[in-house]
């Protein structure tokens, strides 16, 4: 790659921070790359070779040495559960990324040994069987064998969770346990249940389960958030869109997140979605949200602060929910959807309020398009921020409704995860284009990738990289068509410029250029050059959020504040960190 001078400009600033001697791709529209980047509080001032920018170091001046690393800009993940998921994060073994069975098992195992009388062992989403060597999924006697008398909680994506004999105990789940709506409790031949929570079609089944699991105090809840950003921080992420979730009320659950953002201790910029829990009540919940909450002084506080609201959803109503099982036939939206939504877009766009859909099926996003339009006609959109989430099958017209009404799609690395089930149930063809990527760049419309992590897909966005650029799911299963894969250049803009343009901040941040945002990572790794099957298990040495070095390690750890031990010390965390690399 030839190197450039990128806009290297003397300025009156005198740095407070040069990173040099790094093979850094500025993403800027030329594509440049350059040696060294200048950065004054919390904005880049400068990039070019190593000797002109290190003309303008003081005696005050940090110099890291990128010691000929890759950096990039920091990445953005467009639709992650991070508030929600940092309340429990320090509680969770996580099975991201592990290569067996056989290892899962004796993690599970390990964990049960070490989790004291009245907590639960926890493994909650980020994995399938396909990413295992032995390529399937654990028994329910193979989990009660390894956990004992140990509460156990095993979700698989959205389709069923596994629930060992102590735990079945533990939720009062018997025989004579009622199927709840949607959802089923396998039985045996005996009318017991067998440990089996079943979505069928929606996940209420087993988000309602999970919600019963103690949850610690608000001391951990804090640290696990922590934990779970400066997690982030090592994958190289410096920015996310918070899409809300179920079982995650406002304001009550999200004070662990709040308490960090009053002692300026965000490491990720939050933007944050409202999302409305009870069906029924959705308009009630947005009229109180809207009234209450001044949006503008929202963007303020995430300009300032890193964490604030940024609109609604991802689901408005609860008629919108168009789960992805890709276990069961496809959930078709009840008639009601249309006139429950309407009168809150409608609210949304009076009151300039974002928002986002989540939306897996075509006919889901048709439907939702149908409102929109009615919407428009009465009280135009006039440019406010708004995208579909996960968009797995949306229809080339559906692509051009979106953009003539000035919409976005913001897509997941999901069919990394369940690609192999969408295959069995809908052939190989239709998976090829799921989602049609090629065709929504090509549509000029904002588009950004992201994981939907924690509870389905792993919050790693390396993953999500290495599914657009290569493909294939986690399995190794060739999903995507050669048509729809991106090259590396193109797939870390979707996670940077990208994820940005959604929210219209791509001026702001998600390139290194004179002016933007000092958000920035070195990676181990050099992610343009390694072997494709490399991409996923990247990781950076070191990240910057502000212009702040937030995480370091390999040599990098000087830089970075000092980590607290997770609480309790039982942590899986203590044992096996959070990704899995073996």
């Amino acid at each position: 790659m030839l190197l450039f001078v990128s806009g290297f400009a003397k300025t009156h600033a005198q740095p407070d921070v040069i990173i040099m001697n790094g093979k850094i791709t500025t993403l800027n529209s030329a594509n440049e790359e350059v040696q060294a980047v200048a950065i004054t509080k919390n904005k880049i001032t400068a990039t070019g070779f190593n000797e002109e920018i290190l003309r303008s170091k003081t005696a005050s001046t940090k110099v890291i040495d990128a010691q000929g690393k890759r950096v990039i800009p920091g990445l953005s993940d467009n639709h992650l559960h991070i508030i929600r998921g940092g309340r429990f994060f320090n509680l969770e073994l996580r099975w991201d990324g592990v290569k067996t069975l056989t290892r899962a098992l004796q993690m599970l195992k390990e964990q049960a040994a070490r989790t004291p009388k009245g907590e639960w062992v926890r493994v909650v989403g980020g994995w399938n069987e396909f990413q295992f060597a032995e390529k399937r999924l654990p028994t329910l006697k193979e989990i009660n064998e390894v956990t004992g008398d140990v509460p156990t909680f095993v979700l698989y994506l959205y389709g069923k969770a596994f629930v060992n004999k102590a735990g079945l105990a533990a939720l009062h789940i018997d025989a004579n346990t009622p199927n709840p709506a949607m959802g089923l409790i396998e039985k045996d031949i005996n009318g017991n249940p067998t440990g089996l929570l079943v979505a069928d079609p929606g996940a209420y089944v087993l988000y309602s389960n999970l919600a019963k699991l103690p949850e610690h105090g608000l001391e951990e809840r804090v640290q696990g958030s922590k934990n779970f950003m400066l997690e982030l921080n090592r994958l190289g992420v410096t920015s996310l869109m918070d899409a809300g979730g179920g079982f995650q009320n406002y304001p009550t659950d999200y004070a662990a997140m709040q308490e960090l953002a009053k002692m300026g201790d965000i490491t990720v910029r939050i933007p944050y979605y409202l999302f409305a829990q009870k069906k029924g009540t959705e308009m009630q919940d947005y009229s109180r949200w809207l009234s209450t909450i001044d949006i503008d002084d929202e963007y303020q506080k995430i300009s300032n602060e890193k964490y604030g609201v940024q609109g609604g959803g991802e689901n408005l109503v609860m008629d919108g929910a168009d789960y992805e099982n890709f276990e069961k036939p496809q959930v078709m939206l009840p008639p009601t959807m249309e006139a429950n939504l309407k009168p809150i877009v409608q609210m949304m766009v009076q009151k300039k309020w974002p928002f986002r859909l989540h939306a897996t099926y075509n006919e889901s996003i048709t439907r939702f398009l149908n409102v929109l339009e009615e919407v428009n006609k009465e009280t135009p959109l006039n440019g406010l921020v708004w995208f579909f989430d996960h968009a797995e099958t949306v229809s080339k017209e559906n692509i051009q409704r979106i953009k003539v009404l000035g919409g976005g799609i913001a897509i997941q690395h999901r069919m990394a995860y369940q690609g192999e089930l969408f295959i069995q149930r809908y052939g190989i063809a239709a998976a090829q284009n799921a989602p049609p990527v090629r065709q929504i760049i090509e549509a000029g419309i904002p588009v950004g990738i992201g994981t939907d992590g924690t509870r389905v897909a792993s919050y790693n966005m390396w993953v999500a990289i290495y599914w657009i650029v290569s493909g294939k799911t986690i399995g190794g299963t060739q999903v995507s068509s050669s048509e729809n894969k991106l090259d590396r250049i193109a797939a870390l803009r979707m996670a940077t410029l990208g994820s940005a343009s959604l929210i219209k901040q791509e001026s702001q941040r998600g390139s290194i250029e004179i002016g933007k945002l000092a958000d920035i990572a070195i990676l181990e790794s050099d992610y343009l050059t390694i072997p494709e099957e490399k991409i996923k298990d990247v990781q950076a040495v070191l990240t910057m959020v502000d212009g702040k070095v937030v995480f370091g390690q390999a040599g990098f750890e000087k830089f970075a504040p000092r980590y607290e031990k997770p609480m309790p010390a039982w942590s899986p965390l203590n044992y096996y960190g959070a990704y899995q690399y073996k």
